[in-house]
């Protein structure tokens, strides 16, 4: 009896571990997946590309038109061609939500394509100016902020992504303004170059990112021009940080790697944990993905493809 109660016990005991160790045998990076990014919660920080966007007056706009067969002069289209495409006319490349290299303004740093890989996945810390902005339109981020923050969050990561909430973005995507007008208008938040210093040689951060398209309200912009001639990057035109936890969260950053690229078109989705209220889970419906009830079509008023 005795022989059978361990034998069971062991038998038990080797059915529990046995989820534990086909873990443990997943190779690499996998059981990561698996344990975590495969829970987590995904926001995406990121606004639409669109030919209308805010855009510096000194660059002007961007056209986008259906892609044209050389050979005849005519666009492409599903019922003749069986696919479409879209040709891009861009002024830019400081348009939209965006990654700055440092070459921007410092041509002896990196350009867009020498960014190391390195940059892909770090952590995401969330500093929020929102209170301060509604009392003063063209507040930009002080030292005293971040150490505020720090009292209640902890320091700072090193190597981390600082994105700094001041929910200017809301005015790109809800308001009725124009958008020259938003591009043109002299009120908007900012980071101070004080706190740049501090975040970037006090805290090691990887860089920083705001929701305007500029760093300050400066007449030389001395926060940009500060970093870009100290070889650092910026990212310019977030959105949706007003669901993202001030920590805890990851961010995954990708762009285009234009050969001497001087910006890049970016994308950054904060990873954040399961509890997180906003964002989207993993789902079996990423692939393949879903049938839409409307298929896509050229808006000739808009100038892009809408539903």
């Amino acid at each position: 009896m005795r022989t059978l109660k361990l034998a069971a016990a062991a038998a038990l005991t080797a059915l529990a571990l046995a989820p534990a160790a086909a873990q443990a045998a997943r190779p690499g990076l996998w059981g990561v997946y698996d344990n975590v990014l495969s829970k987590a919660r995904y926001i995406d920080l990121t606004h639409d590309i669109t030919p209308n966007m805010p855009v510096w007056k000194g660059f002007g706009p961007a056209t986008f038109k259906p892609t044209v067969d050389p050979s005849t002069g005519r666009p492409y289209t599903y019922a003749q061609d069986g696919f479409e495409a879209t040709a891009y006319q861009l002024a830019t490349d400081q348009f939209g939500t965006q990654l700055d290299p440092p070459a921007h303004w410092a041509p002896e740093y990196p350009g867009i394509d020498e960014l190391p890989p390195t940059y892909a996945v770090r952590p995401l810390v969330v500093i929020s100016i929102v209170k301060q902005v509604k009392s003063d339109a063209k507040y930009a981020l002080q030292v005293s902020d971040i150490r505020r923050f720090e009292r209640q969050h902890g320091r700072v990561p090193k190597g981390s992504v600082v994105m700094v909430r001041s929910d200017w973005s809301k005015k790109w995507t809800d308001s009725p303004e124009p958008a020259k007008a938003l591009a043109a208008d002299p009120n908007f938040p900012g980071v101070s170059l004080a706190a740049l210093e501090f975040l970037h040689l006090k805290r090691h951060i990887l860089f920083h990112g705001h929701e305007p398209l500029d760093t300050d309200t400066t007449p030389t912009l001395e926060g940009e021009s500060w970093l870009m001639h100290h070889g650092y990057t910026q990212a310019e035109g977030v959105t949706n940080l007003a669901g993202v936890p001030a920590t805890g969260c990851l961010v995954d950053i990708g762009y285009p790697k234009f050969k001497g690229g001087l910006g890049g078109y970016a994308r950054y989705v904060a990873i954040c944990p399961p509890k997180t209220r906003k964002g989207v889970k993993i789902s079996g419906r990423d692939a393949p993905l879903p049938k839409y009830a409307s298929p896509l079509h050229w808006n000739n008023q808009l100038g892009y493809r809408v539903r």
